[in-house]
């Protein structure tokens, strides 16, 4: 009968042994010449450096085991931002200034618009609900993402109060400061609708030029103005925060429709009309952006 056997244990790490001493006697590090090159180093700075790589055996042909690595950037910068003085190939990747922003680069992502709008099964976009205090803007709001939600549509809610809470506590309700607070709720609105969402701004946003502004940041079609047509005198009889009625009384300086002006869109996508003797439900509104949104085609990808 054939037996099956093992090696001697002893046996096996002597001639292992023999082996990497028989390697070890070819190969020795190598000096490496760092370039050098305006670029992301990692650190690393010019003059000799131990390299990890090994002189090949006396077998490999001289011309393959002395890379010219002089002669421009190593296969290591090749995977850096580089740019190397006097070699072509290499050039600067041009720079802007955005503001008081200098010396910026946008840096693009292989996951675009498109592909998280296909997993969301929607089209990002900003729905921009203004109108005086009191309209019920921030009432729609929450009825239009309550309606798009149950439709399995991804929403949030970007309201004027809500975000004064934290990114915009800074800001007063000065004229200069109305404008930041606009143009700051634009940006994060624009944000939101690049990661697919549809985003609902809910904000008094008193002045034309800063609406258009906001507009004007996003893809043709990808803002949608809806104007809460509601009178003066309704918003007043509302007056669900008090507001009026401090303003009146001279307490609130540069309350919009009091003391300051309301400027209404003069081309906005909807336009919800509330007059005294007809008032529709929220969720009536809503249906009505909804719809509008289908037809658009903003509920599918």
């Amino acid at each position: 009968m054939a037996s099956v056997g093992f090696r001697s244990s002893s046996l096996c790490k002597s001639q292992d042994m023999d082996f990497f001493k028989a390697l070890s006697a070819k190969l020795r590090p190598v000096n490496v010449s760092v370039l050098n090159c305006k670029s992301k180093r990692l650190g690393i700075s010019s003059g000799e450096v131990r390299s990890n790589f090994l002189e090949p055996t006396k077998a490999m042909d001289a011309s393959e085991t002395t890379s010219d690595i002089n002669d421009g950037c190593n296969a290591i910068d090749d995977l850096l931002t580089t740019d190397c003085d006097g070699f072509p190939g290499k050039s600067t990747p041009k720079m802007s200034t955005v503001g008081h922003s200098t010396n910026i680069l946008w840096h693009k992502c292989s996951v675009e618009k498109s592909d998280r709008q296909e997993l969301l099964k929607q089209k990002g976009c900003v729905i921009w609900i203004t109108g005086l205090s009191g309209s019920g803007k921030s009432t729609l709001a929450c009825a239009l993402s309550h309606g798009l939600h149950a439709r399995g549509k991804l929403t949030y809610i970007l309201d004027g109060d809500n975000v004064r809470h934290g990114l915009n506590s800074d800001l007063s309700f000065k004229a200069e400061d109305r404008a930041e607070n606009i143009r700051r709720i634009g940006e994060v609105a624009k944000l939101f609708a690049d990661a697919g969402v549809i985003c609902i701004a809910s904000l008094i946003s008193p002045y034309r030029k800063d609406r258009d502004a906001c507009r004007a940041r996003l893809p043709e079609g990808d803002f949608v103005e809806v104007f809460m047509d509601v009178p003066l005198q309704i918003c007043e009889a509302r007056d669900p925060k008090g507001l009026y009625k401090l303003a009146r009384a001279g307490k609130i300086k540069g309350f919009t429709g009091v003391d300051d002006p309301y400027e209404p869109p003069l081309n906005a996508e909807i336009v919800l009309r509330q007059r005294e003797e007809k008032y529709d439900s929220p969720t009536h509104l809503a249906e009505i952006v909804i719809s509008y949104l289908e037809k658009k085609a903003y509920l599918e990808a």
